[in-house]
């Protein structure tokens, strides 16, 4: 293997910030996994032969860093990785013309993944004139095969297939492996394989069956890896796509909580002027972080509606109101629906129709509470015109059309908004993963309780009591999950799960015996999970003695429950909800 670039090594360090802290490399992140995510620091990198023109030409792009997305379940880990540089991108399909990608001004493209072969009728490709646009580009898996094909190289079914972790050799003094040791884990996942590599460009790595699993041609800034360096067992994946970003595409890490909240306070000052704004608040992360921006940006133009449909666990209307109106300064109007919302689901276990009648019923109570603040706003002279929600980009990724940003479907903490509000929306979050938004909150003050929240689903506690809502059914089951929460935060466990579920089985009873006597009560499910983004999960293995001393607790003052379970199933096949 040609070494093209001897000698250079990098000290490295580590700390992203949108943890809000920096963590020694091979440190645990969340769920335990010690990656080791070694981040160079900027030296004196020596150019590549084509920096006559880099500088200029970078400086001319204030575009993102756009990820062309192949199908490729790892697209939005991709964009999260760049972004965790400190590098702003975006999730663009593959069907976008290149003149397209082009029109964006990007400072760099990333080619993701894909389940395709290059080979297969129809299979997804790239105008090989994208790579002679004087634009850094980084293919992987699928991207580094369609660079290679596309710029003369041979790509080959080889009959042979990787997957899983894998050794690999690396040119340890060049560009994407600076400051990274010569021999490292990758994550393989391909059945063909790049067999020869276009002319012009460097094979930098290789693994026991593929000769070829990287390349790279300074002189155009093109460069290629067969394993994905994004994901956790790579094991210095980010390291590889940190000296992407900044050595060899020359992009400034400036994507910074203070940044975004700069920008985005300055875009609704814009946006707002004089008028007034409501949000309906959940109390959960979204809606919080994105009412503390908005009143950021506006101050007591804004009104939050809290719509309480008495499905909440035990005390969170009181710390909405309390961590709003009184740390916040943040003007809050709650509105009491629990009698309305409880008549609406008498008799009902059906989960689908649960869901629907909550959904309605909080359309019906938002639009009589936001009705009252119209009028009230109308009286003294004011005008409400926009609504903000807490939209979130992976719902814009989800949703969107062909181009990546059209026929975006709006994302609503409870059940849905109505259709037809006579508003304009202010959406200060639709750029941001959920660690991002976390961030931005601890920037902005948002109390860490609230900042560091695990998720809640919309229609609260109606969807984790299997059979009728009742009073008495979410009287048990708030008690039993107020139990669950205080010892696995006593535990100091709150940052290992992303949440956990109690679920009370309200239609299920079970022998027991309490206080010598022989019960007949009801068992409830801890559903505790480790997750990125709830797309895929895996059940917290907690520690025996924490579990135990859950079940005691609930089992000795909760009387109607003789029985706690632990469900111990990953998603898929099970949903983290059980309705």
């Amino acid at each position: 293997m040609a070494t093209l670039c001897p000698g250079e090594q990098h000290p490295v360090k580590e700390g992203r910030w949108w943890q809000g802290r920096a963590v020694p490399t091979g440190a645990p992140r969340a769920g335990g996994v010690a990656p080791g995510y070694p981040e160079p620091v900027t030296t004196s990198h020596p150019a590549p032969a084509s920096s006559h023109r880099d500088s200029a030409s970078t400086a001319s792009r204030t575009g993102p860093v756009l990820v062309v997305d192949f199908g490729a379940q790892y697209a939005q880990l991709i964009a999260r990785r760049v972004r965790e540089a400190g590098v702003y991108s975006e999730i663009v399909p593959h069907t976008m013309s290149a003149q397209a990608l082009l029109a964006k001004e990007p400072a760099a493209i990333i080619l993701s993944g894909g389940p395709s072969s290059v080979y297969a009728e129809g299979a997804p490709g790239m105008d090989a004139g994208l790579f002679e646009a004087d634009v850094p580009v980084l293919g992987i898996c699928y991207g580094f095969q369609i660079m290679a094909q596309a710029l003369g190289g041979t790509v080959g079914r080889t009959g042979t297939r990787e997957y899983g972790n894998t050794q690999a050799r690396v040119e340890a003094g060049c560009g994407l492996f600076t400051g990274t040791p010569a021999q490292q884990a990758v994550w393989m996942s391909h059945g063909d394989a790049v067999q020869a590599a276009p002319t012009g460009f460097v094979v930098t790595a290789s693994t026991e069956q593929t000769p070829v699993a990287a390349f790279e041609d300074r002189a155009r800034r093109l460069y290629g890896l067969q394993w994905h360096p994004e994901v956790l067992h790579s094991e210095h994946g980010q390291a590889a796509l940190v000296n992407f970003l900044r050595h060899e595409a020359g992009i400034a890490a400036d994507w910074t909580p203070g940044s975004i909240i700069d920008e985005q306070v300055a875009r609704i000052r814009e946006q707002v002027g004089d008028a007034h704004v409501i949000c309906g608040l959940s109390g959960g992360v979204d809606s919080s972080v994105a009412a503390a921006l908005v009143h950021r940006a506006v101050g007591d133009q804004l009104t939050c509606i809290f719509v309480d449909h008495g499905l909440l666990r035990a005390g969170e209307r009181e710390q909405v109101e309390t961590d709003y109106a009184e740390g916040m300064g943040i003007r809050v109007i709650a509105v009491d629906e629990t009698d309305r919302f409880l008549g609406a689901l008498a008799g009902v276990t059906e989960p689908e129709a649960k869901r629907k009648i909550i959904g309605r019923e909080f359309i019906r109570s938002f639009e009589a509470a936001q009705r009252r603040v119209v009028e009230e706003v109308g009286a003294a002279g004011g005008e409400i015109r926009f609504l903000v929600q807490g939209t979130l980009y992976p719902d814009v990724v989800e949703s969107g059309g062909g181009d990546g940003a059209a026929n975006i479907k709006s994302h609503h903490n409870v059940g849905g908004l109505p259709e037809d509000l006579d508003f304009e929306l202010i959406e200060p979050l639709r750029e941001l993963f959920k660690d991002e938004v976390r961030a931005i909150g601890r920037e902005l003050g948002v109390p860490e309780k609230i900042v560091a929240r695990q998720p809640f689903p919309g229609p609260g506690l109606g969807i984790r009591v299997i059979g009728e809502v009742t009073a008495e059914n979410l009287r048990i089951l708030r008690a039993a999950d107020a139990i669950a929460r205080e010892e696995l935060s006593a535990a100091g466990l709150d940052a290992e799960i992303w949440q956990c579920p109690v679920v009370l089985l309200a239609d299920v009873r079970s022998v027991g015996v309490q206080g010598d006597g022989r019960t007949y009560g009801h068992p409830v499910v801890l559903r505790p999970v480790s997750s990125e983004d709830a797309m895929t999960a895996d059940w917290t293995r907690l520690p025996y003695d924490v579990l135990a001393r859950i079940s005691t607790r609930i089992t000795n003052t909760v009387p109607e429950v003789n029985r706690v379970v632990l469900d111990c199933t990953s998603k898929p096949p099970g949903t983290i909800e059980w309705e």
